[in-house]
């Protein structure tokens, strides 16, 4: 950490909160446009996904926009994205669907710039804060490796993938 009356920089862990059988998708965007289009992307992806987004504007009236289809949430994403505080993000969260159904339509956004993370895991947000305001500077997903996947390791998960439809054969 470094002084910020100097001009430095601060950094923080923001660990993100959302149940178990939610999964998260945390970005960055350039502008207003992005909550309504999310919000079709995920539609237009898979129309049963219930949903929350919020957008941290970072200029004009640097509101917290949000949208969705699920109260539970839409209210998990803007108390995430007030924690958070870093302009220009935005979270999804997403029950009865997986990232990876509507990850390429929100990363082909014209107004996405990056994708931090898509994942069911626990979550952690670093955080770094100026005088300016926060930025994101990654995220901690999940665990540490434990070990090297053998042959049993191999067999559930190509097992796994052909169950969910993700592979064939």
């Amino acid at each position: 950490m470094v002084n910020m009356a100097g001009g430095g920089v601060e950094f923080k862990v923001v660990k993100i909160h959302k149940p178990e059988d939610v999964n998260i998708i945390l970005g960055q965007s350039h502008f207003i446009k992005t909550v309504e289009d999310i919000s079709e992307a995920v539609v237009g992806s898979v129309p049963g996904a219930k949903f929350g987004l919020a957008f941290s504007e970072s200029s004009g009236e640097c509101l917290i926009r949000i949208d969705g289809n699920d109260e539970d949430l839409m209210a998990l994403a803007r108390d995430n994205a007030k924690v958070i505080g870093a302009g220009h993000s935005f979270i999804v969260f997403l029950r009865d669907c997986y990232p990876i159904n509507v990850l390429n339509a929100i990363k082909n956004l014209h107004e996405v710039c990056s994708i931090y993370c898509a994942t069911a895991n626990a979550a952690e947000v670093v955080i770094a804060e100026s005088l300016l305001g926060r930025g994101i500077m990654g995220v901690i997903d999940g665990q540490t490796p434990r070990g090297v996947e053998g042959p049993e390791g191999v067999a559930w998960r190509t097992t796994l993938l052909r169950k969910f439809g993700y592979k064939r054969g």
